[in-house]
């Protein structure tokens, strides 16, 4: 859960939509109203783009992330092509706008990257919590979760790019290369680094995503031996997937595990990502050490 400026005491029966800007007619929605449109319901992963910063040497300020800023859930909601359809967006127009009712928080996004995003009211099957940006929300599937602009009030469709804090101050890796995509990357989330396991077999499990498409391979590889495969699972294809991969490991031993990730754009997981002065997109390869009783 991530914020940057206090959560919104909203109530779902009073946060209203207004769209406006290059378009034929403003509008305002209600959340009933985007109820009573069509719906779409998908499974997506949100990563923050500074999930893994206090990995980066030298240390970098900002919010403290191990490895814990993800998650996957359910989300139901309206489709964004929909109501801009409604509200007669401009041919001219290029970019959108979305505003939060966090004390001004805006990000940018271009029609092409928007296609696929959708306005949610619910996760996981009930209304959308307060603190996950309840009543509504935008959800990009693919991108940082930075773009997912949570308590959404406002789009406004525009003729040029956005140029906001948020947008070309913020959330950049250097001016000329801002946050998108998430980048690809693997976990190992059991066995738990540090702790001891059984002598013999052990089975290594984990999770993978990109934002550049499906995870096509995982490999895991003990004490910098070769890379092996892992069994890799199938999924929704904006969510994690699962993997796992069974290693032998002798009593009284002490093991390094890794793994890394590629994807369908052939993208591999590095084993350092590029330093950044915001700390942010690092997927560098994580190491597990375990021990055997």
């Amino acid at each position: 859960m991530r914020s940057h400026f206090p959560v919104p005491n909203l109530s779902g029966d009073q946060t209203v939509l207004a769209v406006g800007g290059a378009v034929d007619r403003e509008i305002r929605l209600s959340v009933a109203e985007l109820r009573a449109m069509p719906a779409r319901e998908m499974a997506v992963t949100l990563e923050c783009a500074g999930n893994g910063r206090t990995l980066f040497e030298p240390a970098i300020d900002g919010e403290p992330w191990a490895l814990g800023a993800v998650s996957t859930a359910r989300w139901r909601g309206a489709l964004l092509t929909d109501v801009l359809e409604r509200a007669g967006a401009d041919r001219r127009a290029t970019h959108l706008v979305f505003g939060g009712a966090d004390g001004g928080f805006e990000r940018g996004l271009s029609f092409d990257d928007a296609r696929d995003s959708m306005l949610a009211y619910e996760m996981n099957g009930a209304p959308l919590p307060q603190i996950h940006g309840g009543p509504l929300r935008l959800v990009v599937p693919d991108w940082y979760a930075v773009a997912s602009v949570k308590w959404l009030t406002s789009i406004t469709v525009a003729l040029r790019p956005f140029e906001g804090h948020f947008q070309t101050e913020r959330y950049v890796f250097r001016p000329s290369e801002p946050v998108t995509l998430m980048r690809v990357r693997s976990l190992i989330t059991q066995p738990d680094d540090g702790t001891t396991v059984a002598a013999g077999d052990v089975v290594v499990r984990g999770l993978a995503w990109s934002g550049s498409g499906p995870i096509v391979r995982v490999e895991v590889s003990v004490d910098g031996d070769d890379w092996a495969p892992a069994e890799l699972s199938s999924g929704p294809p904006h969510a994690w997937q699962s993997w796992s991969h069974t290693i032998r490991v002798p009593r009284h031993t002490t093991v390094a595990l890794r793994s890394r990730a590629t994807d369908a754009a052939r993208h591999v997981q590095p084993q350092r990502a590029a330093w950044n002065r915001l700390g942010y997109g690092n997927n560098s390869i994580q190491t597990v050490t375990v021990r055997a009783s």
